[in-house]
């Protein structure tokens, strides 16, 4: 086989791949798909704690440690092997936990960085099929942009990243992936860890959401009147508003997709269906939105915050400010 012929297979591969994952999508807004329940894993109740403040943080951190410690033990007993060494990792001593819970598919939040002492605070929104039994891959996402942050920063400025797995995701074969029901229940819980970060922090400190795929859905449902300075959507299947304006924020709307990200196949349409309305509207990436949009590279659905890429680079620099800098297709 020619070096021609091959790439062109390559591409009709990977059509064909975008083309079923899409058309998977599409079918669940009418085919209620879903694997088999997963047993329920007993956990303990979530540490009961006051409000965090910079002065109180490690205390909170070692209590939700603690808590995954029990979670581990837990979900040992029950004989759930994965599931206990997750909850094993989330308490070692290393980890800063702002908040765990580790019934049903888990919810955790975990701070990178010197959170009280930051200048620039980036807070990760993940996307479906998310959730502690994944986690490490969302939690690898969140140190690739650590570091990049760390590297790009002035010097003397602190940089924090909060990795927040507040809400329970849709899995992406679902009936849930489709509508706004997830993502409207999560929004209250995000503006709450918004409030709680704003409690922590120095005054003058700047927020920034980084929402992925369904996560865009949240921030957007979330973003009316919240103290952030910047929202970046990237890999998003559309946010559930028409155009910025109806975000009824304040702050800067930005707006991303690489070029194999099979996401750009999913209709960019809403529907009242069954009583429900399915699909989330405008594409954010379109002029029609009002986004900033900037460059992500060539890369896929999963790949925005590879180590090295080009829509990484530009969300850091985004975390930062350095709004002059962010590249653009």
């Amino acid at each position: 086989m020619g070096a021609g012929t091959t790439v062109r297979w390559r591409r009709r591969v990977n059509r064909w791949r975008r083309g079923v994952l899409a058309a998977l999508i599409c079918g669940a807004t009418v085919l209620p798909l879903s694997g088999a329940a997963r047993p329920d894993i007993p956990a303990p109740e979530p540490a009961a704690l006051a409000a965090p403040t910079a002065d109180t943080l490690e205390e909170a951190y070692a209590a939700n440690r603690a808590n995954a410690a029990e979670a581990s033990r837990m979900s040992s007993a029950h004989g759930d092997r994965h599931r206990a060494a997750a909850d094993r990792s989330m308490a070692d001593p290393a980890r800063r936990l702002l908040a765990f819970d580790g019934r049903g598919a888990g919810l955790a939040t975990e701070v990178f960085g010197d959170l009280a002492h930051a200048d620039r605070v980036a807070v990760l929104v993940p996307g479906s099929d998310t959730s502690l039994d994944t986690y490490d891959r969302f939690r690898a996402a969140a140190l690739a942009l650590h570091r990049q942050l760390a590297a790009q920063a002035p010097e003397g400025d602190g940089t924090a990243v909060v990795a927040w797995l507040g809400y329970e995701t849709p899995g992406t074969v679902s009936t849930t992936v489709v509508t706004t029901d997830r993502a409207d229940r999560a929004a209250p819980k995000l503006r709450a860890l918004v409030d709680t970060l704003r409690g922590v922090t120095a005054p003058g400190t700047r927020l920034a959401l980084l929402c992925h795929s369904y996560g865009s859905v949240v921030c957007a449902r979330a973003a009316g009147g919240l103290d952030v300075a910047d929202i970046a959507l990237v890999g998003s299947p559309g946010t559930g508003a028409d155009t910025t304006a109806d975000l009824r924020t304040g702050a800067r709307i930005w707006a991303a997709r690489g070029t194999d990200d099979w996401v750009e196949h999913v209709p960019h349409l809403s529907a009242d269906l069954f009583g429900t309305t399915v699909g989330f509207g405008t594409d954010p990436v379109s002029p029609d939105f009002g986004a900033r949009v900037f460059a992500a590279g060539d890369g896929g659905h999963s790949d925005y915050f590879d180590t090295g890429s080009v829509s990484l680079t530009n969300l850091a620099r985004i975390v930062l400010g350095e709004t002059t800098e962010v590249t653009h297709d």
